[in-house]
């Protein structure tokens, strides 16, 4: 039977008992964010949210997003990406499972050099697929002119995160590519498979 989400003891500063919090509230606290279902306006906006406050809290201490998502909606999709570019603390990203399509790009647009993957991670990328809103026929052609300026910056976005030339990019959208860890690492969609000392002596407690 579902377990639902554990609660942890935490003591705020000042506070002389520990009050229970769910295991992700704690972890947020710390500097952790999970992107782990389908990308959606409600966990982007979460996430974007997240980011904003805890860059007003202390805009020196780093950020650490863990990705294990089947992707989703593109402009949901690039909300957090923008956001990870604009705040000021770096937004390390580590793969956990699967992050494909967007969540590739996601997983990409962590600061170059502290981007990481799980040993038996996987990553995919493809060609965006949206619908920015309801079209009426005569409406399909200018979002098809929409969809594939979108689908160019990505392609660009790609090639600079990654250090792969567009026409490389564009060609492995044109279908579904799946990485492994190492392969994901050769690609430069991540820069490492190994766990930061930071994350290690997190897990370790």
């Amino acid at each position: 039977m579902p377990i639902g989400v554990p609660k942890v003891p935490f003591r705020n500063p000042g506070d002389e008992d520990a009050s229970w919090v769910d295991i992700y509230n704690r972890l947020y606290r710390e500097r952790f964010l999970f992107l782990v279902q389908e990308i959606d306006s409600e966990i982007a906006n979460q996430i974007v949210g997240l980011l904003v406050y805890l860059n007003i809290e202390d805009d020196t201490k780093e950020l650490f997003l863990y990705i294990n998502s089947p992707g989703g909606d593109v402009i949901s999709g690039v909300a957090i990406y923008d956001m990870m570019q604009t705040v000021r603390p770096g937004v390390n990203t580590i793969c956990i499972g699967l992050a494909a399509s967007m969540g590739s790009f996601i997983l990409a647009g962590g600061v170059i050099t502290r981007r990481a993957a799980f040993p038996h991670a996987w990553v995919m990328i493809h060609q965006p697929r949206s619908s920015f809103f309801e079209t009426h026929t005569g409406e399909l052609i200018v979002e098809m002119k929409e969809a594939l300026k979108l689908r160019e910056r990505i392609a660009e976005i790609y090639a600079q995160r990654t250090g792969n030339p567009t026409s490389i990019i564009s060609r492995d959208m044109d279908r579904d590519v799946f990485f492994s860890a190492t392969q994901a690492q050769l690609y430069g969609i991540i820069d490492d498979i190994e766990f930061s000392d930071d994350d290690e002596e997190f897990l370790r407690g």
